[in-house]
């Protein structure tokens, strides 16, 4: 079986007891973004949500995908393909959106497919290769390669997701919804 038959639906990872985060310091949510796979710490995680409707925000990144109404709060969502510079895919019914916390506020994270929740020890994290200059733009955002079996997981750091005027120009925004 590989990695891609084992998908789970968002329903099913919550049935997983993510939520318990003190005892999931090494639990990583893992995702797919184009070939890739990539893992957040549990700990970022607040819920994962269907795809649903998006108001789009004038004069933002294309990765800004606009804001979505999630109970009453607004929150920001990016489509991390975009982000890291790859082609844009037509959303399905597998797609889904991540809601995490960076620094103060709650970010959406469009992503194709929820892999898995697994654990990846510290010692199974390496320091990401440097290769070439042209490799650091889109390695920013990883800070660490996780080693999961015979596979890798490329894993994020949600902090520099969202360039500090990304945050600034959606923090503005969200002060005018109010």
């Amino acid at each position: 079986m590989n990695e891609a038959d084992n998908m789970n639906t968002p329903a099913d990872l919550l049935d997983l007891g993510f939520s318990e985060i003190d005892e999931h310091k090494s639990k990583y949510m893992t995702f797919k973004s184009g070939n890739e796979y990539f893992g957040l710490k549990i700990q970022y995680v607040n819920e994962i949500i269907q795809i649903q409707a998006i108001t789009m925000v004038p004069e933002t990144e294309e990765y800004i995908k606009g804001l979505i109404n999630l109970r009453g709060k607004i929150v920001p969502v990016i489509d991390v393909r975009l982000r890291f510079g790859q082609d844009a895919f037509e959303y399905n019914d597998r797609t889904c959106i991540i809601v995490i916390q960076v620094n103060t506020m709650m970010v959406g994270l469009i992503v194709e497919k929820i892999a898995d929740v697994v654990e990846i020890k510290d010692s199974d994290i390496l320091p990401p290769p440097t290769i070439s200059r042209a490799d650091q733009g889109n390695r920013k955002y990883i800070y660490g390669i996780g080693k999961v079996g015979d596979s890798v997981k490329l894993l994020l750091d949600p902090d520099k997701l969202l360039s500090d005027q990304d945050m600034a120009a959606v923090e503005n925004k969200l002060i005018e919804e109010e």
